[in-house]
């Protein structure tokens, strides 16, 4: 009987576990793929600002003093 109920309550503690496992596998699937975007952003804006200078210091645009 005690060994009945031992084995219960751990089938219960254990299905509980594989839930929240499933739960936590699911959250930092979507945190990789949002990780994964923003990296992307992040290369294309350093792609930018390396391409225009004056995106990053608007003081290149401006003429030199002698024009």
């Amino acid at each position: 009987m005690i060994d009945s109920l031992r084995l219960t309550t751990m089938e219960e503690r254990y299905a509980h576990l594989e839930q929240v496992v499933a739960e936590l596998s699911e959250v930092v699937y979507r945190q990789q793929r949002e990780i994964d975007s923003l990296h992307l952003h992040v290369t294309q804006l350093k792609e930018k600002v390396g391409g225009d200078p004056g995106l990053v210091d608007p003081g290149q645009h401006e003429r030199p003093p002698h024009y």
